[in-house]
């Protein structure tokens, strides 16, 4: 049978709009079948969206458990300054960031503690036991209210330093021979000695019969100093730099004068050592030129050699302005040998002594007046002029490398004259 066909005038008069009716049975059955088919497909579709949206409906309420407490905040938290890594999980006020060396008790009443007002400075050294009468003269020098003591004990000696009276107050720190930046690179992190102003890194080795801690941290907040050091007394210490040299008749200084031989110094220079330098025997630092000097202390160059003439960039300003030595409060520099030096029997791979087993048995080889002295200080001060290059190669390729970087000084760091 044909198909029939109706002809429809449109509304507006035009022309005739043909539309072909089937009408022919196996047409019909077709057309039927598509829609069924079409039917089954859209079924599945939708069947099977429902699934993978309730799916991830569930995984999306899984990721709002994990991530809501860091997107979902109010208004009025958008703007809140980016936490500490770490503490992203934790309430704000329960954040302690900072630590302090101060001892607790174990019992006491709040209403003590809280009456104590704790030391305000921290003086640490690196102390061996050789050294115990000078080390407890210079504690004596610094009164318990106004400074913490920490003493680093590169022999391993501990005990032998309880029977001072200022002992159960210091904080003790023990590692067989490392050195005092060693000791200060692992035990004094900026956040744990931010609450003191001042933080005296010193030697073993010095005299304080013309030191007073109070007077002289007075001097160094009246001449702003950021980074300094008492002067040395010219007669009795061992000067090793001009600069360290105590000057007579005068509160400070920043400078010294070197007119004749090389590295000439004068009113024009303004880099290390004519200017902006402290040895690092005895230096004081401020709270803030601590936390930058801190970071500047590598990690494996224990002997922080060449760390001296870059001191100025953490001066918190002008190093020529906030570095300087103190003369009114001087001390000695004894310049004892310690690092190297020792005279214990000396030991084998093994923990044997080098000496051969018949000795080694034998108490009266192993009696003190009996005992050999080796002295390694050649090696470690081989050590100290090795590290010195490798920090100085990796300043140059750390500038090299911060292309954002300038340097507020605008020329060699090594530079010691104008």
């Amino acid at each position: 049978m044909k198909n029939k066909v109706k002809l429809f005038n449109l509304i507006d008069g035009s022309s005739p709009f043909q539309i072909s009716v089937l009408s022919d049975p196996p047409s019909r059955s077709c057309l039927c079948s598509l829609f069924i088919a079409a039917a089954l497909i859209c079924s599945v579709y939708f069947i099977g969206s429902s699934f993978v949206a309730k799916e991830n409906k569930e995984r999306l309420m899984r990721w709002g458990l994990v991530h809501s407490m860091y997107s979902a905040k109010p208004e009025t938290c958008k703007n809140q300054q980016c936490r500490l890594p770490g503490t992203e999980a934790l309430p704000e006020g329960i954040v302690s960031k900072t630590s302090n060396l101060e001892m607790r008790p174990l019992w006491s009443s709040p209403s003590k503690l809280n009456n104590q007002r704790p030391p305000m400075n921290l003086l640490a050294i690196a102390a061996g036991i050789k050294q115990k009468k000078i080390v407890d003269q210079i504690v004596r020098k610094f009164p318990s209210k106004d400074f913490v003591v920490m003493l680093f004990h590169y022999d391993g000696v501990v005990d032998e330093w309880k029977d001072l009276v200022w002992a159960d107050r210091a904080i003790h720190v023990s590692a067989a021979n490392q050195t005092k930046w060693w000791f200060a690179k692992r035990f004094l992190h900026p956040d744990i000695v931010a609450e003191y102003n001042y933080i005296f890194l010193w030697d073993e080795d010095i005299g304080v019969e013309n030191f007073n801690p109070r007077r002289y941290l007075s001097i160094v907040k009246d001449e702003g100093l950021e980074i300094s050091q008492p002067a040395l007394d010219p007669v009795k210490s061992e000067v090793h730099h001009p600069i360290t040299a105590r000057r007579r008749n005068s509160k400070a200084h920043r400078r010294m004068y070197k007119y004749k031989g090389s590295g000439r110094c004068d009113d024009y220079s303004t880099a290390p050592p004519c200017i902006g330098w402290v040895e690092m025997m005895a230096p004081v630092f401020s709270r803030a030129a601590w936390r930058c000097a801190w970071y500047m202390i590598q990690n494996d160059l224990i002997h922080a050699w060449g760390l001296d003439i870059q001191l100025g960039y953490c001066a918190q300003g002008d190093r020529t302005k906030n570095v300087g030595v103190v003369d009114s409060e001087y001390i000695v520099h004894l310049g004892l040998p310690t690092l190297g030096v020792t005279t214990e029997p000396e030991l084998n791979t093994v923990g044997q002594a080098s000496d051969d087993l018949e000795q080694i048995a034998n108490p009266v080889a192993l009696a003190p007046s009996q005992s050999r002295r080796y002295d390694n200080r050649p090696e470690v001060r081989r050590q100290s002029y090795i590290e010195m290059q490798i920090f100085r190669n990796r300043w140059k390729h750390a500038v090299e490398d911060d292309k954002c970087w300038v340097d507020p000084y605008g020329q060699s760091t090594n530079q010691t004259s104008h």
